[in-house]
């Protein structure tokens, strides 16, 4: 049954890859553009599209100008291929963990607007989604667009009631062209976990599930929706932070509308300072903003660049596009809480414990060898308090730890990461001066004396007393079902052979050789038998159906001898 199973599943795999032929090939072609021939070759993605089309793609295209380096031109790759390779380069620049910083870098540039899409086809989707006519919903719509995205793109338009709006519209067939590259990403990591050896730790099926998750998310503007309604419950009696308007009756799965807000942006020092707004009052007001959201809400804008903040008059913070919204529970706040405060106590057991309960990992753990590194990691910092700590410097010392020993974090904590790393940079921009950690400390006191309050203390002590009084008392019936599994023979074990893919692989290719010498060697008998037996057509007095066995015979073979000699197998 499994057998089947998975044999109806390379089916399946087969017919998607050929469905999306033109799509492969195009992805091919411009990684070839920019340089990627060798990894094309060493993943084998152009077997998945023809066999004999790895003939096409040997040599990348020279690349006019300046030489790129190879994270520039994964950028420029990314680009091209469009708003799904985009937005996946968007959420993997905060895998400080998982790249390299020259990559990180590079990817951090895909913040920047996209090509808009056609403005009437904007307006088709509008009416189409909110079943109105344009005129009969706004007084004024602009047709150039204020911004365009990966997703989508915003106009600003003036409603009847005289309400100024900003419109975001998705891109058409956006959703259609995303699960097709899905697809397709889905199929390039698997090549590459299987044939690329020196990627296989980066776990790259799971980056694109991952990633599967996040950018669904954001195709559904309901979402978004909820995330700005509940932001704006989080800082409704907050004078210090704006949030938009959200307009319900003009907001679907494809169309947003809120609030249009006017102000400026946090990289415009001058015009801050035109409009006599305080810069390092801005910085602090963005760090206690942050971590309120991060340690009081548990709920935060995990995307706050400088293209996602407006000010307004008196200082007043206004983030923009809620698409992208990270959660942390109260037990994940309280082990990044005891990291920071066992790099300030110098206790290295205390914070290798905290990371054991945030992260998982698929092989054995080291502790031993993790504390010894996290001994060194907390010498690094000795002697500061939190205040004096480079807040960027210890995340990515960090996270070099975590990566170094293949240990997995939450995704919800990458973005935490992301949020804090991007509000330091945005602070320093405001004010050299500036520390992000100066602002955690009254957090984490607060968090460390909520952790011994009585009545939580009382409380956890009795939702641990009931899991235990609940697992005693089905321990019997469970010890039960497992013998009588046992007695039964149906308790199952999942075995896992490790280094033996590169053997099946092998195996396959000489089983695909044999298959072609059988029917190499049966073509030959039959096309002679078709000539000794003299059965016509002749071609000079040679039967053409054997000859023409004969000449296809002499290819097959001639391949068969080239692909064996090009994989070494002579």
């Amino acid at each position: 049954m499994t057998h089947s199973f998975n044999v109806i599943n390379k089916i399946t795999s087969v017919g998607r890859t050929y469905r999306h032929a033109n799509r492969y090939i195009e992805i091919i072609e411009v990684l070839v553009k920019h340089g990627f021939a060798d990894f094309i070759s060493a993943s084998r993605i152009e077997n998945a599209i023809n066999l004999g089309r790895s003939l096409i793609f040997k040599q990348p295209k020279e690349t006019n100008g300046h030489p790129l380096s190879r994270w520039e031109r994964i950028r420029l790759a990314l680009e091209e291929l469009g708003p799904t390779f985009i937005k996946f380069g968007q959420i993997m620049s905060s895998r400080s963990d998982l790249l390299p910083k020259e990559l990180i870098f590079e990817l951090e540039k895909l913040q920047s607007d996209v090509q808009p899409f056609d403005t009437d086809i904007a307006i088709q989707t509008l009416e189409s989604e909110l079943n109105e006519k344009l005129e009969d919903i706004f007084k004024d719509f602009e047709r150039t667009p204020l911004a365009a995205a990966s997703i989508g793109q915003v106009h600003k338009a003036i409603l009847h009631t005289r309400e100024t709006v900003a419109v975001k519209i998705q891109r058409p067939s956006i959703e259609k062209t995303i699960k097709t590259d899905l697809e397709i990403l889905k199929h390039l990591a698997s090549m590459v976990e299987k044939h690329v050896e020196d990627l296989k730790p980066f776990h790259f099926s799971a980056i694109v599930e991952e990633f599967r998750k996040a950018i669904f998310k954001e195709l559904s503007y309901v979402n978004e929706a909820s995330n700005l309604e509940l932001f704006q419950q989080n800082f409704e009696t907050d004078t210090t932070v704006k949030v938009p308007r959200l307009y319900h009756e003009l907001s679907t799965g494809k169309v947003l509308t809120m609030e249009f807000v006017e102000g400026t942006n946090i990289s415009n020092k001058t015009e801050l300072t035109n409009r006599h707004l305080s810069p390092e009052k801005l910085a602090a007001r963005g760090a206690n903003t942050i971590l309120k959201q991060i340690f009081e809400h548990g709920f935060f804008h995990a995307d706050p660049h400088p293209g996602n903040i407006f000010i307004l008059e008196n200082n007043v913070v206004c983030f923009l596009d809620y698409g992208m919204m990270g959660t942390i529970s109260r037990s994940l706040k309280e082990q990044l809480i005891d990291v920071l405060v066992g790099v300030v106590e110098e206790n290295p057991r205390r914070v290798t414990r905290a990371i054991m309960q945030m992260v998982s990992s698929d092989d054995f753990i080291d502790t031993v060898n993790l504390e010894s590194q996290v001994s060194d990691f907390i010498d690094s910092y000795a002697n500061k308090s939190l205040q004096q700590i480079d807040m960027n410097n210890l995340f990515s010392d960090l996270l070099n730890i975590l990566f170094e020993n293949k240990l997995k974090i939450p995704s919800n904590l990458h973005l935490l990461f992301k949020a804090l790393i991007v509000i330091q940079a945005n602070g320093k921009m405001l004010n050299p001066e500036f520390n992000i950690a100066e602002y955690l400390h009254p957090y984490t006191r607060k968090i460390l004396l909520q952790r011994y309050n009585p009545k939580l203390v009382v409380k956890e002590a009795f939702e641990s007393a009931t899991e235990l009084a609940s697992l005693l008392k089905d321990m019997p019936y469970e010890m039960r079902d497992i013998l009588e599994r046992l007695k039964k023979g149906k308790v199952k074990m999942d075995i896992e052979h490790k280094g033996l893919n590169p053997l099946m692989v092998n195996h396959e290719r000489i089983a695909n050789h044999i298959v072609f010498a059988i029917i190499l060697a049966s073509i030959i008998i039959g096309s002679s038998l078709i000539v000794h037996s003299k059965l016509p057509p002749f071609w000079h007095g040679v039967p053409i159906i054997g000859l023409v066995g004969y000449v296809g015979a002499a290819l097959i073979g001639f391949w068969l001898l080239i692909s064996i000699i090009r994989r070494k197998g002579l």
